[in-house]
């Protein structure tokens, strides 16, 4: 028996030298090198499997398509921007606006653009109706892109318009993340490309277990019809967005219908994504009027409210969303309100919230009563103990599952998208989010917490404190695997 001992020896040796090589050759942070540490020394073997095809940074090739698309839009953005009344600069465009505005814009991709009319949506069967509303009216273009698209009945209805809409003429794109589709096979969605319509998956997901890199997910939810209309938030394309999953009950979320300029920027999103995710055998979306049409007047009085379309993605060598979302929050001097499914924040957004608090300021995060990954809902729950023994009110809603990603500041500034307060949105995940500077948007955002708060509790400190041991070691445990949950 001693070749077994011997076996397993050099099984472990090998395992510890590559853990260690594996973890410092890429630059990462230290939570994160930790964390992987931990999985690759408890578990030999298993553990460089899972990183293998979870740890791995993004393909090189997939940076390099991402990285040089251009942005193909931008001037008729500034055209609209121009030519927008001079009494749609809202006073929420302040001195103190414009240090956000100014960080968004530090690249010049995102401009501040001011003649957008925003509705608000937070029930699925209101959002999907009116967005269907939307593609019936279609008359050039509809460009779809989604994390999940589920083959059941809510996404059939919005396939088959789509369908119809292609056999009319008009063109249709859908971009969709393939790990975030699971049912949606290719050829569900080749009924849609044997209308004439186009279906890609994002570049991250093509080929991504051949690939060995299965980490990194398009979390966008855009969709933009005719270059004038636009949806973000955080809906996905499912039965379980109407509340019709039994694991779920309730489903609130957060949507946006934007009518103005700032759908050109969404569009433009939804180019350089097609772009990047084309094969050798299909053509580049090029620049033309119908694409991004030019806004006259008469279209472009139709809102006011100043609206900036920020995205992002592990492409970059900084965490741009995250970084902005934490320059606005800090701009809060009354009132600081978040709406998160999952609260996993970083070092740099803990100490941001707490600097913040500590301040006088309200900050509340909302969290939903129920999971939907376990190990993730127990770090969200370490995290939420935390900040309350640090005096940040945390809420946890309890009519269904809260998905909405939201930020409120103060009484002009707030956002709405796809980015959780998680590691893997500010790190691993491609994301967008508007973010509106108007002080009536803003009253819609907290009227629309507020509502919420009457469904939800406030965690007390005697509430931690009846918590059970075991609990608290399962939610220390994740919190320790949290930079790769």
């Amino acid at each position: 028996m001693i070749w077994w001992h011997d076996f397993v020896r050099i099984i472990i040796i090998t395992n510890t030298i590559l853990a260690f090589y594996v973890v410092f050759h890429r630059r990462r942070s230290v939570s994160t090198t930790w964390a992987w540490l931990i999985i690759l020394l408890v578990l030999p073997v298993v553990g460089i499997t899972l990183y293998a095809f979870f740890g791995r940074g993004i393909s090189q090739e997939n940076i390099f398509a991402i990285n040089k698309q251009k942005h193909i839009g931008l001037r008729n953005v500034q055209k609209s921007i121009a030519k927008a009344p001079k009494n749609t600069s809202p006073s929420d465009t302040s001195k103190a606006g414009n240090i956000a505005i100014n960080f968004f814009n530090h690249q010049q991709e995102a401009p501040l653009t001011k003649n957008n009319q925003v509705k608000l949506y937070t029930e699925g069967e209101t959002f999907f109706h009116d967005m269907l509303k939307d593609m019936v009216r279609a008359k050039e273009i509809i460009n779809v892109e989604f994390y999940t698209f589920y083959s059941d009945n809510i996404g059939n209805r919005v396939l088959q318009l789509l369908i119809k809409k292609a056999k009319q003429g008009v063109k249709v794109r859908v971009i969709y993340d393939a790990w975030g589709s699971m049912g949606a096979t290719k050829a569900w969605f080749d009924q849609l490309r044997a209308a004439g319509g186009e279906v890609l998956p994002f570049v991250t997901s093509r080929n991504m277990i051949t690939r060995y890199r299965i980490n990194y997910h398009l979390h966008r939810k855009i969709v933009v019809i005719d270059g004038r209309i636009s949806w973000t938030g955080g809906f996905n394309i499912g039965d379980q967005y109407l509340g019709k999953k039994k694991k779920f009950g309730h489903w609130r979320d957060s949507q946006v219908r934007i009518v103005g300029s700032a759908s050109l920027l969404l569009q433009e999103r939804f180019v350089m994504d097609w772009n990047a995710s084309i094969t050798n055998n299909q053509q580049l979306i090029r620049f033309n009027s119908t694409l991004f049409p030019d806004l006259d007047e008469k279209n472009i009085h139709e809102g006011d409210v100043a609206t900036q379309i920020i995205s992002d993605g592990p492409d970059r060598y900084a965490p741009y969303m995250r970084n902005g979302m934490m320059r606005l929050m800090l701009l809060a001097r009354k009132r600081l309100w978040i709406q998160t499914p999952y609260l996993i924040p970083d070092d740099a957004v803990f100490a941001t919230w707490q600097t913040i608090a500590s301040s006088g300021v309200d900050v509340r995060i909302m969290i939903p009563c129920k999971p939907d990954h376990p190990f993730i809902y127990r770090a969200t729950q370490w995290y939420a103990n935390e900040l309350t023994r640090l005096g940040v009110k945390i809420y946890i809603y309890e009519d269904g599952f809260l998905h909405a990603k939201t930020t409120i500041v103060d009484d002009h500034f707030s956002s709405v998208g796809s980015m959780n307060q998680d590691f893997r949105s500010y790190n691993l995940n491609f994301e967008d989010n508007a973010v509106f500077y108007d002080k009536k948007f803003n009253q819609k955002m907290v009227a629309v917490f507020e509502e919420d708060m009457k469904h939800s509790h406030l965690l007390t400190k005697e509430e931690i404190k009846k918590q059970s041991r075991a609990l608290r070691t399962l939610q220390a445990f994740s919190r320790m695997l949290s930079p790769i949950l």
